[in-house]
């Protein structure tokens, strides 16, 4: 007999969470998508730098070190990013600038993200959480989705991309995600 097996697989089921990302649909079929399974050590990694985050940034990022909490207590935790390779050539606007070829020229901000890119980049990002999300929630894993993971992930470069989210996963008898103090 082989007790509390769910435990077992949840690295697996992660796997077809990224899944559901990568084969979500993308603005012109162009993939700018990265993804990763987080590894046990880099867990540590994220979470002392989320606290690190929070001492920087001041009182009104506390959330950052309830998230860090959040992240060590996670069976499992999977990053989400878009590494811009351009713009949709729509010239939109969407961005803040007149025309794509404007927003290209511009000096790139770094933040905990890097920016600014074209709109529809982060309409894929969005499309391909979404479809994670939805995806962990069939396999009847508890998640969230975390600012503060991805931008612990790409200000520690664990992850290359220019805005990245972290989705914690949990396979618990009650969800730690949803009444967080």
């Amino acid at each position: 007999m082989i007790l509390n097996p769910e435990s077992e697989v949840l690295e697996t089921l992660a796997k077809n969470v990224l899944l559901a990302a990568r084969t979500a649909p993308k603005a012109k079929g162009i993939d700018d998508i990265v993804t990763a399974l987080v590894e046990k050590p880099d867990i540590e990694v994220l979470a002392s730098k989320m606290e690190k985050l929070a001492d920087e940034k001041g009182a009104g990022f506390a959330f950052l070190k309830r998230d860090a909490a959040n992240l060590r207590n996670a069976g499992a935790a999977v990053l989400i990013g878009v590494k811009t390779s351009g713009a949709a050539g729509l010239d939109c606007g969407a961005c803040g600038f007149e025309t794509c070829a404007e927003m290209l020229n511009r000096q790139k901000v770094e933040g905990d993200f890097r920016g600014p890119n074209c709109m529809l980049k982060y309409v894929d990002l969005g499309i391909a959480i979404g479809a994670a999300v939805a995806k962990a929630k069939d396999f009847c894993i508890d998640n969230r989705v975390m600012y503060s993971i991805g931008a612990a992930a790409r200000v520690s470069g664990l992850l290359d991309a220019d805005v990245v989210f972290g989705i914690p996963l949990s396979v618990t008898g009650k969800n730690i995600f949803f009444d967080r103090k």
